[in-house]
């Protein structure tokens, strides 16, 4: 199945490849824009590639290169697509297996969803200081709402290294030893 899944996003990121590579020759003028290619690849990619070309002008970016943002953004978000998939496919096997081991199993089950859920809330904690987005917006609060009084301590703790932050390292790698602990005491 996942073998199956990962061809259909490769040959959609092939298929997008292409499109956009017609329509970077296109604004290029390297291919005539008034060819039926030229024409078709226009009416196909219009949608994706004009909310690209404006936030890459806002950016102070070319606007021609807006084919190649836009690939980037369907191969990345293919990827993330893929890992999420990944992710619950995992999460399902671990489900059904703990639901077989009994409720000892179902307990285990639990306990490795709240840390993981801690751990993502951590990853998205980093990545969206390194993107600088808004710590208030709905996809980031909820990361600092679970982490932060956890971190606080650490902070208070761990002396300061310039502009880096390695709280939630160490909070990352204290959860994972206090993971260990708990799931051998279950």
């Amino acid at each position: 199945m996942a073998s199956v899944t990962q061809t259909v996003f490769l040959g959609g990121a092939l298929i997008a490849g292409a499109l956009c590579a017609v329509e970077w020759g296109v604004r290029s003028r390297r291919l005539n824009p008034f060819s039926a290619l030229a024409r078709t690849t226009r009416k196909l990619t219009a949608p994706v590639i004009g909310r690209v070309e404006r936030r890459v002008v806002r950016a102070g970016g070319n606007p021609v290169n807006a084919p190649w943002w836009a690939l980037g953004a369907i191969v990345v978000t293919g990827i993330i697509a893929l890992s999420l998939l990944d992710i619950i496919r995992g999460q399902v096997a671990g489900a059904y297996a703990a639901v077989n081991a009994g409720p000892r199993g179902v307990i285990r089950l639990v306990v490795r969803w709240g840390f993981f859920v801690l751990y993502i809330g951590i990853l998205v904690r980093v990545v969206s200081s390194w993107f600088r987005l808004n710590p208030f917006g709905p996809f980031v609060r909820w990361s600092y709402t679970i982490t932060e009084p956890l971190l606080r301590p650490i902070r208070s703790i761990l002396p300061a290294f310039g502009m880096i932050d390695l709280s939630p390292l160490v909070l990352y790698l204290a959860l994972r030893l206090l993971e260990v602990m708990l799931l051998r005491l279950i």
